[in-house]
């Protein structure tokens, strides 16, 4: 049995016990809003990539959020 892998998102350290993908953990954490972007260690993840973008050890996810304003 392989060991889990330990990632942070929003701040807060999770562990998994199998591979996923960037999309498959924003759906897990019901994110459907299309007002927010991903920062995926310290660089913005296009969209486009999230399902190719498997999570690993140790990697930061944080979500921005976008705030109107006047």
């Amino acid at each position: 049995m392989s060991s889990p892998i330990t990632f942070f998102f929003n701040g807060e350290e999770y562990y998994i016990n199998q591979t996923i993908n960037l999309k498959e953990l924003l759906g897990y954490f019901d994110y459907r809003s299309a007002l927010f972007v991903v920062e995926y260690n310290n660089f913005i993840c296009n969209k486009n990539k999230w399902h190719q973008t498997q999570i690993q050890k140790n990697d930061v996810i944080e979500i921005i959020t976008i705030v109107g304003g006047g």
